[in-house]
């Protein structure tokens, strides 16, 4: 389960990211709860408009952001954006502390938050890569979104001031990573048409396009949790901003359980994302019917285990069947699908909770979770025993490509063929 942990780098980029990912979680509550509470009377959608500012500029400057990703080196980009987001929380902080904020300026931070986070996922994603062997990767994937949600359990404080603190911690890890034991991954040199080399190779794999189709639906219209989390609290349960906070480190909670599952397993298998998702949806439908605040926080240690699962078995799919010199380019849009699809999902999100009330809303949730499920079923189904893809045309280890044929139905994969 930890075994990525016995290298040196990557036990200090993983202390450093718990570090700063706490202060990212407690800035990302306390901001959910002003805009919802102290600059508007309970807008969700002001929420949802938060969130698509945020998350708007992952889809937007995906091509680029990953193309620097493979280009550059990553943990140079990594200490720049890091740094941004630092002097950012510093900022927002100032405001809040002096009394001076307002709507708009949460919705400026937000937007300039989004462009840090848009240049630093791509690399960030593919900076693993260096630290560990491609032996190690899913379980380093898996390990990492265990920092991040290890991180809501600790809970909301003088949030913006402490997040920028906190931005110290991995900025102080990458400056100490040891460089002569980072594993080594082929830079691309610069020349025309990149952008578009990594789109083609994306539509060369129908594994992979399958899994991202399933990454948007769920992304844009099930993974809105400030939404739902803090309508139910203080719609649905009349609660307060300690019960709001204490909601969101519940399904922490069991988000860690699933990440911690995803990291014992040696394989990653495109079966367990759809059957995750398909519980993903089940479970919000259980959720949008809670009769109280504590069966509605019962219900979100199950939503946090099984999305996660879902998510963390994606992530570690595509890096580990993506030939290296594209994983940049790949988790590029990997990222920009997954979460800028916010921008669309966000607002209607919102506005169904303000017309209809939180549960509709959790509703739109539960559908996206059965529907790509259902989706990806069907596609298994017909592609089993004659759907050819180009995981067979890349130099891949012998545990991925047999776990591609299991599951894809993928016929020819020899040892001996390369791109």
């Amino acid at each position: 389960m930890f075994r990525s942990l016995r290298v040196f780098n990557y036990r200090l980029w993983f202390a450093g990211a718990l570090v700063s990912n706490t202060g990212a979680w407690m800035q990302r509550t306390a901001q959910d709860w002003i805009v919802l509470t102290e600059l508007t009377d309970k807008d969700a959608a002001a929420l949802g408009i938060t969130m698509a500012l945020q998350f708007g500029p992952l889809l937007l400057l995906m091509p680029v952001a990953g193309l620097m990703a493979d280009r550059f080196d990553r943990r140079h980009i990594l200490m720049w954006t890091q740094g941004v987001q630092c002097v950012l929380a510093f900022g927002l902080g100032v405001l809040v502390l002096s009394g001076h904020v307002e709507l708009w300026h949460v919705y400026a931070f937000a937007l300039l938050l989004g462009v840090a986070t848009a240049i630093d996922v791509p690399a960030r994603q593919s900076f693993v890569s260096e630290l560990v062997t491609d032996r190690d990767i899913s379980n380093a994937v898996a390990l990492n979104s265990t920092s991040f949600q290890s991180a809501r359990l600790i809970g909301p404080g003088p949030v913006f001031i402490v997040n920028g603190i906190s931005f110290v911690g991995v900025i102080l890890s990458l400056l100490f990573i040891r460089k002569s034991q980072l594993v080594a991954t082929p830079r691309l040199a610069k020349a025309k048409g990149q952008i578009r080399d990594g789109l083609r190779y994306v539509r060369s794999r129908k594994d992979i396009l399958i899994v991202l189709v399933m990454v948007f639906l769920v992304g844009t219209f099930g993974f809105n949790f400030p939404i739902f989390i803090s309508t139910m609290s203080t719609v649905e349960f009349g609660k307060g901003s300690a019960e709001f906070g204490l909601l969101s480190s519940v399904m922490a909670a069991g988000a860690v359980v699933g990440s911690l599952l995803a990291a014992r397993r040696e394989r990653v298998r495109l079966v367990v994302v759809v059957i995750a998702s398909a519980a993903f949806g089940l479970v919000c439908i259980v959720a949008a019917l809670s009769p109280t605040y504590l069966f509605f926080a019962v219900t979100l240690v199950l939503i946090g285990a099984v999305s996660l699962t879902m998510m963390n078995t994606a992530n570690a799919y595509v890096q580990t069947t993506t030939a290296p010199e594209m994983r940049g380019r790949v988790m590029a849009l990997y990222m920009a699908i997954f979460a800028g699809g916010t921008p669309i999902g966000a607002p209607i999100v919102g506005l169904v909770a303000n017309v209809w009330g939180p549960r509709w809303s959790l509703a739109i949730g539960a559908a996206s979770g059965i529907l790509a499920a259902l989706i990806a079923v069907v596609w298994l189904a017909r592609n089993k025993r004659n759907q050819s893809t180009a995981t067979a045309s890349i130099e891949l280890p012998h545990e991925t490509r047999e776990l591609a044929t299991q599951e894809i139905g993928i016929v020819g994969a020899t040892a001996g063929r390369t791109s």
